[in-house]
């Protein structure tokens, strides 16, 4: 028990004092009006009790009240008795816990443990002046206590007044880091409470700068000061110049171990480094006292107290005070911490279920729409089919009721009919055509079969061919062609494209009124051809021009009424473009008419060849995608997050699949430059090898995401077909190096699509 820091006083008391000393607190029990306990040896039957290996105490007092805890232990030292007394809340409890596991089912001890629980410590030591009384009696003469209390007792009570303030304080910030979780206010306060009670000039909080950057590393500022008057300069937002405490040896790793640090002679104690020492002197700073605020064993920060104008010799309570304080900042602010972690998570999480919620509303919007546009759809499409099939049906019927009753039908009568059920079969025959093109492209099988056409007889072909029937509705069908001689050969697919100028002009005919005018314009531009219908119709309202091209669609039904058709000449129309890799754009002005614009690149790179838009084919939707496309494939939602933004940042274009059986087939039909996909993906492995066997994937890079526990063999990732991979957590610098190297080595085999190398 030799000074031990538990006890705020300690003395040689006989054996008849310290019996009268239990027995006033006995009787400090016995007559108060709130829970209080007192227990002392007699009660289990003079057991002595030990607080640890180092200590027995043959002789206690415990007293426990509301406003009031102490203990009294002696050891006896043959005649008399070494005493301590201890108003310390640890040493305290430890000792019941002691007690307790010797006699677990004592109803004292259980009673001072719930008093000891509650006790905050709110009425301070100052409204029970009992024990300063009773170590005036014991101390001296019992019968003469009051010539002798003030001046004997006054260091006792100044202890123990000391000890209680420091208990004080540290439950104050302890109940601020319980009261709030917002660190700048438990900061703001710590500072301010704990510069009153050091009585310092200033005191601050030194923040290191939470950095991986190697130049900013051991660095920080000053983020909270509290200073005894303006007279004394602030110090908040500085910063030590030059990174000075780079001149003593390894201070942080020091820090972090705990250690508190007096500094009583700022000049003595700093001289070899002159640039911290001047830093200092401009400040006045002449004794300081700094303890480390620590944080998951990491160094977070330093608490330093400053005496200005005149040097201090900082007491060994003020130290452990000091350190006390640090230790609970260290938890507030890792609790902080934590706290603002799971708000953004919720914040993220919150707005991911509004995204996904207004995705779902979205989803649930086009649906309806779908199936509003389809039924219409079916609708329209069993008029459009029944009336060609009721006029072919029903003509045929009388020609054939005519020769089977052997009655003669006029020779002019029996021409009509043929032509229209020939016409009508004609319009049938269009009309399947269209819906078994729009299913090719759709489905991704429409096939391009590139050759060489003169525009200019192309161009000639397809007026011939509406010919007839703009002149049947009084419309004047004009060619501009604005083609030089040298600028005639061009390569597409003559079919297709001839469908694209049919399906427009047809259009344009159909909504112009009599004695209007059609007009196709063409002429070329470097590499690429612009075709141009013009007409003079009804036009489109401005408001409709974002519906023209969907599928199933036409913008009125009144117009449906009066015009007919499906509803899908321009939703193929604007697909055997993108085919073609072109653009269409639309321009209108109501009851002025309407100018539709058509770029198709030339396609000579794919002469003599057969080109898809999906996976039976040669050209790949990476060539309408463009090279920088990425699939990505993880579970991990967060993660995969992450990585896109990157990704997008970079500039390419992801898609994030989740793993599913059908992920390969996804694959097949994006045909993506590269794939970076989890080693936790069910089935990875099988997945790599099933991309590296299929001809639309086989050049396809692959990126693997490995543990860094878990890391496999290059080798045997190549045996899998996977070119490269990434531990994780994944590197931003990494992975898009990485992905350049990548995609460049895909860039080689593009140049030439037809390769099968």
């Amino acid at each position: 028990m030799n000074d031990h820091p538990a006890f705020v006083w300690q003395k040689n008391l006989s054996s008849g004092i310290f019996d009268q000393l239990c027995s006033l607190w006995q009787k400090t029990v016995e007559s108060s009006p709130d829970p209080a306990v007192f227990i002392c040896e007699s009660q289990f039957h003079h057991l002595p009790v030990s607080n640890s290996s180092q200590e027995r105490y043959d002789r206690y007092c415990l007293l426990v009240a509301d406003d009031v805890f102490a203990l009294l232990v002696g050891t006896s030292t043959g005649d008399a008795y070494r005493t301590g007394l201890s108003v310390n809340r640890p040493t305290i409890y430890r000792f019941l816990q002691h007690l307790s596991s010797l006699f677990p089912h004592h109803g004292l001890i259980q009673k001072a443990f719930d008093i000891l629980g509650k006790n905050s410590l709110t009425s301070g030591f100052g409204q029970n002046r009992l024990l300063l009384d009773i170590l005036a009696i014991v101390t001296y003469d019992s019968n003469d206590r009051s010539s002798l209390r003030v001046s004997v007792c006054q260091p006792v009570e100044q202890a123990l007044s000391q000890q209680l303030e420091q208990e004080r304080l540290l439950n104050q910030v302890i109940s601020q880091i319980r009261l709030s979780l917002e660190i700048p206010v438990v900061l703001t306060t710590a500072v301010e409470e704990v510069r009153k009670f050091l009585d310092v000039d200033r005191l601050l909080i030194y923040q290191f700068i939470d950095d991986k950057n190697s130049h900013a590393r051991g660095r920080g500022r000053i983020t909270y000061e509290a200073r005894k008057s303006s007279n004394v300069p602030s110090l908040i937002d500085q910063e030590a110049r030059d990174d000075c405490f780079s001149y003593i040896p390894q201070y942080q790793e020091k820090y972090r171990q705990g250690s508190i640090v007096a500094v009583e002679d700022v000049e003595k104690n700093y001289s070899y480094s002159f640039c911290l020492a001047e830093f200092l002197r401009q400040y006045q700073v002449v004794s300081k006292l700094i303890a480390p605020i620590v944080i998951q064993d990491e160094l977070w920060g330093l608490l330093i107290a400053h005496q200005c104008y005149e040097k201090r010799q900082w007491q060994e309570q003020e130290k452990k005070f000091l350190g006390h304080i640090g230790e609970h900042l260290s938890i507030a602010i890792y609790q902080a911490q934590l706290y603002a972690q799971v708000q953004r998570q919720k914040s993220v999480f919150e707005q991911r279920v509004i995204e996904r919620t207004q995705e779902l509303e979205d989803t649930l919007i086009a649906a309806e729409a779908a199936n509003l546009s389809k039924s219409e759809f079916l609708s329209n499409m069993s008029h459009e089919l029944l009336t060609p099939l009721t006029c072919i049906i029903g003509l045929s019927s009388t020609l054939q009721r005519f020769s089977s009753e052997k009655k003669v039908l006029p020779p002019e009568k029996q021409q009509q009919y043929l032509k229209t059920i020939h016409d009508n079969g004609q319009k049938l025959l269009s009309l399947i055509n269209d819906l078994l093109s729009f299913a090719q492209v759709s489905t991704g099988k429409a096939i391009l079969d590139i050759k060489a056409l003169s525009l200019r007889k192309f161009s000639n072909t397809v007026i011939q061919l509406l010919a007839l029937e703009a002149e049947h509705k009084r419309i004047r069908l004009v060619l501009d062609l604005q083609i030089k001689l040298t600028d005639d050969l061009f390569y597409a697919d003559p079919e297709r494209l001839q469908q694209i100028l049919i399906h427009l002009l047809r259009n344009a005919i159909k909504f112009t009124q009599e004695y209007g005018q059609v007009t196709l314009r063409l002429w070329r531009e470097l590499h690429e051809v612009i075709f141009q219908i013009e007409d003079t119709g009804i036009g489109i309202p401005e408001q409709k021009i974002p519906l023209l091209f969907e599928n199933f669609k036409q913008l009125e039904t009144s117009r449906r009424r009066i015009y007919g058709g499906v509803g899908l000449g321009l939703a193929l129309t604007k697909q055997l473009v993108e085919l073609h890799r072109g653009i269409i754009e639309v321009e209108s002005v109501l009851e002025e008419g309407s100018l539709f614009t058509v770029r198709i690149p030339d396609q000579y790179q794919y002469k003599n060849s057969s080109l898809s838009n999906g996976q039976n084919g040669q050209l790949s939707s990476q060539l309408v995608l463009g090279n920088k496309t990425i699939v990505l494939i993880d579970n991990d939602e967060e993660n995969a997050g992450i990585i896109c933004d990157l990704l997008v940042a970079a500039n390419y274009q992801v898609i994030w699949l989740v793993d599913g059986v059908s992920v390969v087939k996804k694959i097949e039909i994006i045909q993506p430059s590269l794939v970076i996909i989890d080693q936790q993906v069910p089935e990875v492995y099988a997945m790599c090898q099933s991309m590296k066997k299929s001809s639309q994937t086989k050049d396809t890079r692959i990126i693997l995401l490995q543990d860094a526990a878990e890391i496999t063999k290059r080798n045997q990732l190549t045996k899998w077909g996977i070119d490269d991979y990434l531990l994780k957590p994944i590197e931003a610098e990494i992975l898009i190096e990485k992905v350049r190297y990548l995609q460049s080595v895909f860039k080689i085999r593009e140049k030439n699509p037809l390769s099968s190398s």
